[in-house]
């Protein structure tokens, strides 16, 4: 939850950049290469002594960096330059149920019938936050680039909650958005990003902050906090539950908006907000919880007894 409320708030932020001339790109690469350089010093540190660790997950590190993290907010931006914000968050976010469906063909990790019912109650509660009954245009460019966004977002969910690689999760984190940090900035000056910005103070409801306090905030707490919290998240939730959890940053984003913003969520927001909770709560029940045996205790042996084996979590 801290995690997805820490990367809510990077709209709301970025809006106020965004109205002062920022361009998204702009916006998105000094977020990126913030939070790099914040956590590349910890992720060496993490790592000190184990280099290798590095070395056999350069592969990993280069994934995560082009597809979870400069992939996801690359199509993204594309998506709504065609479509809806509304629309184009709300493909982004059947990340969960790629996530389940991803889990089920390649690992056999079929979903439970309380883990489908929660998926539906989430997804009618996306419908709702978003607002996009309301009616919306559809742009079939727009629509691909916002799957791509889709699988960025899902792969964020699936790497980050891998713990067979040894990597620590600062580590990850930190070669990420430096992978990210390239490729954005290739982007960039290669013309495909537009780059522009400025340095007029950031305005917000009531309120002016200084433009480098604000792209500070975005490096800081909506991407590198986000990101170290997120993996940490998912290594202890698993990438399915994490994935579903990780829809709470659609309802944070419509708290920040209406903190920072002053743009009031209508009856129908809340209503959706309560039905993506109750979807997480029944996907949560729909896991389960292997049931623990109790094994006798061995009988003393002169040798020292290996544990081989550890309690389900």
């Amino acid at each position: 939850m801290a995690s997805a409320t820490a990367f809510g708030l990077s709209g709301a932020l970025a809006r106020g950049l965004l109205d002062t001339g920022w361009s998204a790109g702009a916006a998105v690469t000094a977020r990126t290469v913030i939070a790099a350089l914040a956590l590349v010093v910890p992720g060496l540190l993490a790592v000190r002594g184990r280099w290798e660790l590095l070395r056999d997950n350069l592969g990993l590190i280069a994934i995560y960096g082009v597809s979870a993290v400069a992939g996801a907010q690359l199509c993204y931006f594309y998506a709504v330059t065609y479509m809806q914000v509304s629309v184009a968050l709300l493909l982004e976010y059947t990340a969960p149920v790629a996530v389940v469906v991803w889990l089920w063909l390649r690992h056999g990790h079929r979903p439970s019938g309380l883990t489908v019912v929660g998926a539906a109650l989430a997804a009618c509660g996306l419908v709702l936050v978003l607002d996009v009954i309301s009616g919306a245009d559809l742009s079939a460019v727009g629509v691909l680039w916002a799957l791509g966004a889709m699988v960025g977002a899902a792969s964020y969910f699936i790497l980050s909650a891998d713990e067979s690689n040894g990597l620590p999760g600062i580590s990850l984190a930190a070669g990420g958005l430096v992978v990210a940090s390239v490729v954005l900035g290739t982007a960039g000056a290669s013309g495909l990003l537009p780059f522009t910005a400025s340095t007029a103070d950031a305005v917000y409801d009531g309120f002016t902050v200084p433009w480098w306090a604000t792209v500070l905030a975005l490096g800081l707490v909506t991407a590198a906090f986000s990101y170290v919290t997120g993996i940490e998240a998912g290594r202890r939730l698993g990438s399915r539950l994490a994935s579903f959890v990780a829809l709470g940053e659609v309802l944070a984003a419509v708290v920040w908006a209406w903190l920072l913003l002053g743009e009031l969520p209508r009856a129908v927001q809340l209503a959706g907000g309560l039905l993506v909770l109750a979807g997480v709560v029944v996907v949560k029940l729909g896991e389960g919880r292997a049931p623990l045996t109790v094994e006798p205790l061995p009988e003393p042996d002169p040798e020292p007894a290996t544990l081989s084996g550890r309690p389900a979590a």
